[in-house]
């Protein structure tokens, strides 16, 4: 009986012992983070409806915790629990109590799309960000209007502004946490990607500046409503400029109306003989790009296509004819009633 005694005694004490260990095994995990101060903070995203336990599962499969039962035993321990649907910033140098109050905390505001149009100009952009509230007018312009402001891995112009280069796309926007710096970097940093990383040989190769590409190409997104189309007008418009004639594209008497499609304004433009973006009037590319344009304009500038053509137009409903001698293009003129 002695024994049996002695014997339960010892089971007793090793049980005490084992549990003692795992209690401060377990204690030292919720402690240590995965890993050490100063790891660059990620997103974790609390999908609505995840209970508490649900979440270690997604921590562990995440890097964020090692175990996720030691994250159960934290919520054993803490209690209540109530994380908040929706992204959070955290990283992996937090402990998992930290983890748990970040998420508990609020969510990251989801952001707005912004979409940038093909073809505007900084003014259609300023007057958009001005009408969704997001600036106050002629905040955008001003910030785009200091070159030496941002870096880019292509030269950028030394004056003037950034017009050309700030790449019409949808942007993701946090509602009254707009840095224009920021937005304008970013179309700077998407320009670079979508055209001039791909594209350094072609440039090259091109024999233009991307300068002289960029103004060409923010005329074609203009001129040609069609992609596939604007090789061959890059074409023609190039012969133009190479043999100085007048480019007579009409999109750059509109750069500087205040309102593109002001018609009135237009017919006087194209009358005035001393205005610099008067391409039917001057000779070679208009002073500055006209306007933002995408990849397939920009491509065409740099890669167009030869032929016979000297001039097109366009007809009521928006389709090319080009043709290879003034009197061609007349008669063109003619037949569609274009002037």
């Amino acid at each position: 009986m002695k024994r049996f005694v002695l014997f339960l005694c010892v089971v007793v004490v090793l049980l005490a012992i084992g549990g003692t260990g795992a209690f401060l095994w377990a204690e030292g995990q919720l402690r240590s983070p995965m890993a050490p101060p100063g790891a660059a903070p990620v997103e974790f995203t609390v999908p609505k409806g995840t209970s508490g336990r649900g979440l270690g599962t997604l921590l562990a499969s995440q890097g964020l915790i090692r175990d996720a039962r030691i994250w159960r035993w934290l919520l054993f321990r803490r209690g209540a629990f109530s994380p908040k649907a929706g992204r959070h910033e955290v990283s992996p140098s937090m402990t998992m109590a930290e983890l748990a109050a970040a998420l508990e905390d609020n969510p990251i505001p989801e952001d707005v799309p912004f979409v940038v149009v093909e073809g505007w100009r900084l003014r259609d952009t300023d007057a958009a960000l001005t009408a969704a509230g997001l600036i106050t007018a002629g905040a955008y312009i001003a910030e785009a209007s200091t070159p030496g402001k941002f870096t880019a891995p292509f030269p950028l112009p030394s004056a003037g502004t950034l017009e050309g280069y700030l790449y019409p796309e949808t942007y993701g926007i946090l509602p009254g946490k707009l840095d224009v710096h920021q937005l304008i970097q970013r179309q700077l940093d998407m320009f670079a990607e979508r055209f001039f990383a791909p594209n350094r040989a072609g440039l090259t190769k091109s024999g233009r500046t991307l300068h002289e590409v960029v103004i060409m190409a923010s005329m074609l997104e203009r001129e040609e409503p069609l992609p596939e189309q604007r090789p061959l007008v890059a074409g023609i418009l190039w012969k133009r400029v190479d043999k100085g004639f007048p480019l007579g594209v009409d999109a750059t008497s509109r750069y500087e109306l205040a309102q593109w499609n002001d018609r009135i304004a237009f017919l006087k433009r194209l009358r005035d003989t001393q205005d610099p973006y008067n391409t039917r009037h001057r000779k070679g590319l208009p002073p500055s790009p006209i306007g933002a344009p995408t990849v397939a304009s920009l491509q065409a500038a740099m890669t167009p296509k030869p032929s016979d053509f000297w001039y097109y137009l366009h007809d009521a409903e928006r389709k090319l004819h080009p043709s290879r001698n003034a009197d061609e293009h007349e008669a063109l003129r003619k037949k569609y009633n274009v002037y």
